[in-house]
């Protein structure tokens, strides 16, 4: 059995976008040829089941949690769809498993799918193409309701012991290491006697990040998870190095719950009693911190993540994946220019012949090799992919790059030369003022930033992994919060992650994957590449609350005119600055938009000698040109600000 049909052939060409912002170009990309379904061939499961005739079902799990308060333990829902041949013939089947608050809500994918259901309430329309294309082919999908979201009893925890019990319970049903029931509130206990006890967990955003979760708890017979554009640490997602992003989890809450529950007022209180305005680190985000726990991760991992994701930022997908490589975890990964968007939206056929064979080699156990294969694919330029044995490459190595002063006050140097000791910059918090600002007009001095730049690099420059600012500064106000950007200056073709499909456009065609039911069709708009010609790129970014320089558990009280040193993180990342152009890093106070502003606004004077920014750099120090330690930023016409969409601010994510 192929596809049910062919990709439907685009009727015309998408006409061309051309809006200019300045000298920039918005292009969304003719749509040529929609990518190809690939069919079934030797080493991969096949579509032999017929998904017409699967079995629908609903089981009710207890968490162990009563988050409610009615003193009844919360069970969630689990719709499943599988092949009921294999049940017949005896049978079992692995399990692919996506689960989510957003069932009944927010919806999930490009085109915001809802659960659906009939008259018996028996689960007809499952969203995502997971069940047309894998329950053919022998799997089961199973989707799953967090607690106190769609059919779930409970409330919303936001990524705490409820939300990732939500999942593992399932899992331990499905081992036959726990109860479920046929009923919300019943005592028949449901049967996964067709199982085989292998679970694989998919999801993107709040979803992926729950897969993180559950797989940090070490659950038997998880195999693999598959987090796209997932959290690995909740505080990051509030929060960074002290400072507040500005959003709580309690408008998330209120979001997966349609509004919130009525019976959720507790659970709300604690939410906002544990994410504390301060930005300390503390309990409630240890609960919602999955990377101490990597190591009892057992489960291969496949990471899919936008470097242009301002939403679940990129410091989630570095620190995750560095932390399963002190584990020891087999892991994939792949990296595009996009920002909050499935792989199904920037790569669709690759993405879905690449996934078979990843849940093939995981679940059903086919020797397919896809382990020993590159375990980096990025994407270096719009739909330009490569792929590279490691991530980051072997000979990449952490490099401290300094700061030094330049012939205009506030516009200094970036190399390996450390400053003349003594030797100060210093700028003042300004209200209204972001990257995007800081970032425009490189060589006018400005009192809201501090630009460091090298010159024109001699060859290309190769920033991968995450890096960090060192900094030791005199605030003259007892608040003061920092922020750190680094800026790649050069005319550049990027993908537009910055428009509203960040990175992509919809198209008005569709490509079907799988088999249907005429309440799951299984097709799926179609999706172009939207790129930008840019000046200059703000491509890491690193946010901190200078009170928090001593211990992220609790502030240091600031004294007016004392300095202190500071570090704190840059956003993972994996850019090249070509040869010719320039890297630069700004140090400023409030980003705009993105943190919030201290109390009293500071200047802060910034002492060159003992400050630095530290970038891992493929080939090290030896691969920074000597041009980084002398030349000065020359003009560039025709450079643009960054676009920066608006930061989320009730907590919801994109869902692209």
């Amino acid at each position: 059995m192929t596809h049910r049909r062919p990709v439907r052939a685009l009727t015309a060409l998408l006409a061309t976008v051309a809006s200019s912002i300045g000298a920039l170009t918005l292009v969304p990309m003719a749509g040529a040829a929609p990518e190809q379904a690939p069919q079934p061939r030797a080493g991969v499961s096949d579509p032999i089941y017929s998904y017409a005739n699967a079995i629908r079902e609903t089981v009710y799990v207890p968490t162990g949690f009563d988050l409610d308060g009615d003193n009844v333990v919360d069970r969630v829902a689990a719709d499943i769809v599988r092949p009921s041949e294999a049940a017949q013939q005896g049978k079992k089947v692995p399990v692919i498993m996506d689960a989510s608050p957003y069932y009944d809500n927010l919806g999930r994918g490009n085109e915001s799918e809802k659960k659906t259901y009939d008259g018996q309430q028996r689960p007809q329309g499952f969203p995502l193409f997971y069940d047309n294309y894998f329950v053919p082919r022998g799997y089961a999908v199973v989707l799953v309701d967090l607690a106190g979201t769609t059919r779930s009893e409970g409330c919303s925890d936001i990524g705490g012991k409820s939300d990732v019990a939500s999942a593992k319970v399932v899992i331990d049903w499905l081992n036959g290491n726990a109860d479920g029931f046929t009923t919300k509130a019943g005592n028949v206990k449901a049967s996964s006697s067709w199982s085989t006890g292998a679970t694989g967990m998919i999801g993107k955003s709040y979803d992926g990040t729950i897969a993180n979760g559950v797989a940090a708890t070490g659950v038997p017979g998880l195999k693999t998870i598959v987090p796209i554009g997932a959290i690995s640490s909740w505080y990051d997602y509030y929060r960074s190095d002290g400072v507040s992003f500005g959003f709580n989890p309690v408008g998330l809450a209120n979001t997966v719950e349609k509004g919130g529950r009525p019976d959720c007022g507790a659970q709300k209180t604690k939410l906002t009693n544990g994410a504390t305005g301060n930005g300390d680190y503390n309990a409630f985000w240890a609960e919602r911190d999955y990377l101490p726990n990597a190591s009892k991760v057992k489960a291969s991992v496949f990471v899919v993540h936008g470097q242009g994701d301002l939403n679940v930022k990129a410091l989630h997908y570095g620190q995750w994946w560095d932390k399963l490589g002190a584990a020891g975890v087999t892991r994939k990964i792949w990296l595009t220019q996009a920002g909050h968007v499935d792989p199904f939206d920037f790569r669709r056929s690759v993405w879905v012949d690449t996934l078979h064979r990843w849940f093939d080699r995981w679940l059903l156990g086919v020797n397919n090799g896809i382990e020993n294969e590159p375990r980096a694919t990025i994407e270096r330029a719009p739909d330009t992919w490569v792929n590279e044995p490691t991530w980051p490459l072997a000979g990449t190595e952490r490099v401290n790059l300094r700061i030094r002063k330049g012939q205009t006050a506030g516009l200094g140097q970036l190399g390996t030369t450390q400053a003349t000791p003594g030797s100060t910059e210093k700028f003042t918090d300004t209200a209204g003022q972001g990257s995007a600002n800081w970032a425009a007009n490189p060589n006018t001095a400005s009192n809201a930033r501090t630009l460091f730049s090298t010159g024109p690099l001699a060859k290309d420059l190769r920033i991968s992994g995450t890096g960090s600012v060192t900094v030791r500064v005199t605030p003259n106000t007892s608040t003061a919060h920092l922020s750190a950007v680094l800026v790649h200056y050069g005319p550049t073709t990027i993908r537009n992650y910055a428009g509203s499909g960040e990175g992509i456009s919809t198209l008005a065609t569709e490509s079907c994957w799988g088999d249907a039911t005429p309440s799951d069709n299984g097709c799926y708009k179609n999706t172009a590449t939207t790129t930008a010609n840019v000046g200059l790129e703000v491509f890491s970014r690193g946010w901190a609350d200078l009170a928090n320089s001593e211990s992220l558990t609790s502030q240091t009280p600031i004294v007016p005119g004392q300095a202190r040193t500071m570090t704190f993180r840059l956003a993972s990342t994996d850019h090249v600055i070509p040869a010719g152009h320039r890297l630069a890093v700004i140090i400023a106070g409030t980003d705009s938009g993105r943190i919030v502003a201290p109390a009293n606004r500071p200047t802060v004077t910034i002492d060159l000698a003992r400050s630095f920014v530290t970038l891992p750099i493929v080939g090290g120090a030896a691969t920074v040109p000597p041009a980084a330690q002398d030349t000065l930023t020359p003009d560039l016409p025709g450079h643009l600000p960054q676009l920066d969409p608006a930061e989320q601010t009730n907590g919801d994510f994109v869902r692209r």
